[in-house]
């Protein structure tokens, strides 16, 4: 994939992603701000000049971060801040290196973020022996129904979904060292964000996170450019 081609479909992908975000406020608190970044992202959709319309989602989000206190969507609000960064920078920057330095650093991030979030789980014995998972699906505020809260009933299959959620995310960098083990890692991280939507109602992780794939489908060929 191309640098072009990547910033492109990344553009499209933040742009539905964020109107859907939008959309689910047009009619609460802050309807206004929220229609603005839909219509930045209309503007996205078109192609045409659209360093300016990051601009204005960056500076839209500044704006979002001191309205709510901080990202109230925690993780997904973060990476969506994270992506508009970057490719303003890719769109704004003097020259084609700047581009390719934050596309780059977008990759970088989007591996991280699975890794980070593996080793912390895997450090903590409640994690290894599956208790987290018992915790989430007995005390959990999120909407998980009735019957899946019988899962908790069920710790040596909670820890085995432990150690799979564990596994995937430390070993995930090594996704990096082919394409084909790239697209099946990307593969089993979209499941992996789609089944918590379904299970917890975390939507927007789905749609934000693979919005940085293209990123690093361009990254894992620009190391492979590298290698001799």
């Amino acid at each position: 994939m191309t640098l072009d081609l990547a910033m492109r479909v990344t553009e499209v992908m933040l742009a539905l992603a964020m109107i859907q975000q939008g959309a689910e406020h047009l009619s609460g608190k802050g309807r206004t701000l929220f229609a603005l970044r839909i219509a930045l992202c209309l503007w996205l959709l078109s192609g045409v000049a659209t360093g300016f319309a990051f601009l204005g989602l960056f500076a839209t989000s500044l704006v979002h971060l001191h309205r709510f206190g901080g990202p109230y969507n925690g993780g997904s609000d973060k990476m969506t801040i994270l992506i508009v960064t970057c490719l303003m920078v890719a769109r704004l920057g003097p020259s084609p290196l700047w581009a390719e330095l934050a596309m780059a650093y977008l990759a970088v991030q989007l591996v991280l973020s699975y890794f980070v979030s593996g080793y912390v789980k895997i450090v903590k014995p409640e994690w290894r022996s599956g208790q987290a998972l018992v915790d989430v699906f007995t005390f959990s505020a999120y909407p998980v129904s009735e019957s899946l809260r019988g899962w908790a009933a069920r710790p040596r299959l909670l820890q085995v979904m432990s150690w799979g959620v564990m596994g995937f995310e430390v070993l995930f960098p090594l996704a990096l060292l082919h394409p084909l083990a790239l697209y099946a890692g990307l593969a089993v991280a979209a499941t992996f964000h789609l089944v918590n939507a379904f299970l917890f109602g975390l939507n927007r992780f789905f749609w934000i996170w693979i919005c940085a794939y293209p990123s690093l489908i361009w990254f894992q060929g620009r190391l492979e450019g590298f290698t001799p």
